[in-house]
């Protein structure tokens, strides 16, 4: 029998790709991961207005006059899509930390794609609750283990000057995947045979094409660079950089001078801190002034307020303005399937923004223009119950626009931001599992919305969304005080970024520039000859990042100094 990693070994694509073109290859793989999250999160919505799913999972019957199902048993529907989060992702992303930084990235991904095939066979032929239930938890899990270690390895592949685009394009990929499970919904709901369970049994077994593709392509992709110096194996990271970034003249220097980072940052991190576990990660024992236990906080909460700021509520208010402004249910089926397609085509805004302006103001205007949006839509909601009968669609229609308009910016800003944060901000020694803490937070939010967000509605109506453009505000003094930025900036220096004893972001920027003043050697990749790029250029600043004077001492024994200053135990 042929060896299975010899011959993935000898048909890796590294060997026949050269940088762009390996970049884009990996970029694609990537996205087909993502691809696969934004279907299964798109597909329960349509999977839980069918007929024949309703009455054998016994959730609900199908009302003759009123051609929709009747849910009989709300505790019994939402549970099955709550255990989705809660167990399944939020085990699944920690199981997939640990087997990302354990076994590697690649490696990772192929196993997740067979649990995953394996899951979305079982929900397909579900016939019961209890067995939905259980495939609804193994997919959750599946699922977890994906998002714990596809953002990694991308960002770990992607150059520091485009990271934010790289990561960005996959999420556009993402909402094409809700797309594509809302029109494929939209599809097998016209079926000649309204009974029939092939309505949604095909749509759920859809999911599998995309994971056999993945499974079959992942195999033969590179490995990243950094798991490879983490786990000692430095010759075929020099290789996979070299292929990434260019191995001849200024672009092979470039790329020695990156792997040089990565071994002396990786060495560092092994000197000075002890931390495996999530215990430890979570609570910061053993890490020194690597202040893991402060990142872990950062990530959960960043993706909490992802769905706090009003996705969740857009997501279950939205058809009620749709219907409170006059549109029959037949016409909601479109003009959901319309605010899908403007979801996804947002999401590029990003892609050519995110590493413009940076992590933090994409954050700020997408704050500023979700809390406008929020407080017009609450407002005109309540306006459009209120009014006449001949301004009523006028007014609706006004609503509606700011449905419209919230889910662009968010699609634009919010969405992409708390799944790339996660995967650049840990150290190389955890950062897999770093970045399942980002996913443990995504989990945690979804799992109150989902509890909670139903009873806060039948309570307060549209004043709900007053509560979530609050939110955005609040969000805003947040991501100022805590979040630094990480825009521009290798994975390498996000340790220094991490090093001030302060939880404020000013002292963060003030102890970086220190660092880096007094230990020019540490990170050479990151620096020409008139400076660094500035992360903090703002969203008026010059389409090409400003600099920042970069004035040199004369050179030091740059590991002893660093011990001393940034990364060494008090």
């Amino acid at each position: 029998m042929v060896d299975f990693k010899a011959l993935t070994d000898k048909h890796n694509v590294a060997h026949k790709l050269y940088k762009s073109s390996l970049l884009n290859t990996v970029c694609l793989v990537a996205g087909l991961s993502i691809f696969f999250f934004g279907y299964d999160q798109g597909l329960m919505g349509g999977v839980n207005t069918t007929r024949n799913y309703a009455e054998i999972m016994g959730f609900g019957h199908w009302d003759e006059e009123q051609g929709i199902v009747v849910v009989d048993k709300p505790l019994l529907q939402g549970g099955i899509v709550a255990v989705y989060y809660l167990p399944g992702t939020l085990a699944g992303c920690l199981l997939g930390g640990w087997m990302g930084d354990r076994y590697g990235r690649i490696t990772t991904i192929g196993l997740a794609c067979i649990w995953c095939i394996f899951a979305a066979a079982l929900q397909s032929a579900a016939q019961n609750a209890t067995w939905m239930f259980c495939a609804r938890v193994l997919n959750g899990i599946g699922t977890g283990i994906l998002n714990a270690i596809t953002p990694v390895w991308a960002t770990e592949t992607a150059a520091h000057t485009s990271r934010g685009q790289f990561v960005a394009f996959e999420f556009t990929l993402n909402i094409f995947g809700v797309v594509v499970a809302y029109w494929l919904e939209f599809g097998t709901s016209k079926y000649h045979d309204p009974e029939s369970s092939f309505i949604w049994r095909f749509p759920v077994a859809f999911q599998i094409l995309p994971l056999l593709v993945l499974l079959v392509v992942v195999w033969f992709m590179p490995e990243s660079p950094r798991w490879l110096v983490k786990v000692g194996r430095e010759e075929e990271a020099r290789f996979i950089l070299g292929r990434l970034r260019g191995n001849e003249g200024e672009e092979g220097e470039a790329a020695e001078a990156e792997l040089q980072d990565i071994i002396s940052i990786k060495n560092l991190e092994d000197d000075t801190a002890e931390q495996q576990s999530y215990l430890h990660m979570l609570f910061g024992i053993g890490s020194g002034k690597l202040h893991t236990g402060r990142r872990v906080q950062l990530v959960i909460w960043l993706q909490i307020l992802q769905e706090w700021i009003g996705i969740a509520g857009i997501t279950i208010y939205g058809p009620q303005i749709f219907t409170i402004a006059g549109i029959s249910s037949s016409d909601r089926l479109w003009v959901s399937g319309i605010n899908n397609i403007t979801y996804m085509f947002a999401t590029l805004i990003c892609v050519f923004t995110l590493d413009r302006i940076g992590r933090r103001w994409t954050l700020y205007w997408g704050s500023v223009g979700q809390g406008i949006c929020m407080f017009a839509a609450g407002g005109l909601a309540r306006a459009t119950i209120n009014a006449s009968d001949s301004n009523r669609a006028q007014i609706g229609g006004a609503a509606t626009f700011f449905v419209f308009l919230y889910t662009a910016i968010f699609g634009a800003t919010w969405l992409t931001v708390p799944w790339l944060y996660p995967a650049e901000i840990f150290p190389l020694q955890v950062r897999a599992k770093g970045n399942a803490w980002g996913v443990v937070g995504w989990s945690i939010g979804n799992g109150w919305c989902v509890l909670l967000l139903p009873t806060i509605f039948e309570k307060l109506q549209e004043k709900t969304l007053y509560i979530f453009g609050a939110v955005n505000v609040l969000s805003i003094l947040v991501v100022w005080a805590l979040y630094p930025e990480s825009n521009q900036r290798t994975l390498e220096e996000m340790d220094l970024v991490f090093a001030s004893d302060s939880w404020w972001t000013w002292d963060a920027e003030r102890n970086f520039a220190k660092l880096k003043a007094e230990n020019p050697d540490l990170i050479k990749s990151h620096k020409d000859k008139h400076g660094v790029d500035d992360p903090e250029r703002g969203i008026f600043g010059s389409r090409r990042a400003s600099k920042v004077s970069t004035t040199q001492p004369a050179e030091k024994e740059t590991t002893d100094s660093v011990e001393k200053t940034s990364t060494s135990h008090h």
